[in-house]
């Protein structure tokens, strides 16, 4: 479970970090900013952004993902294979 906060912290602080870039350069060309348009840019950023530099936290989550839902699979084959043997 650390591995997902890690990942979420990370990815927060990439889109504000984004999104005050692409305000400040905004407001710099022109003082009328579009919030809209700059929350929607600043998204797009920080996603591509973090495709690249989150890429190993995004792999440690997905060890993480994968190895729980193996350890839910055998505890349901167990309970599976104890029902059947209790019907027999």
């Amino acid at each position: 479970m650390k591995e997902f906060w890690i990942y979420a912290a990370l990815r927060v602080g990439l889109f504000v970090g984004a999104f005050c870039i692409v305000f400040g350069a905004w407001f710099m060309i022109d003082e009328n900013v579009n919030l809209l348009l700059v929350l929607v840019l600043a998204f797009l950023v920080s996603g591509l952004a973090s495709y690249v530099v989150l890429a190993r936290q995004r792999n440690a989550l997905a060890v993480k993902v994968e190895q729980r839902a193996g350890r839910m699979t055998e505890k349901y084959e167990e309970v599976r294979s104890k029902e059947d043997s209790s019907a027999d």
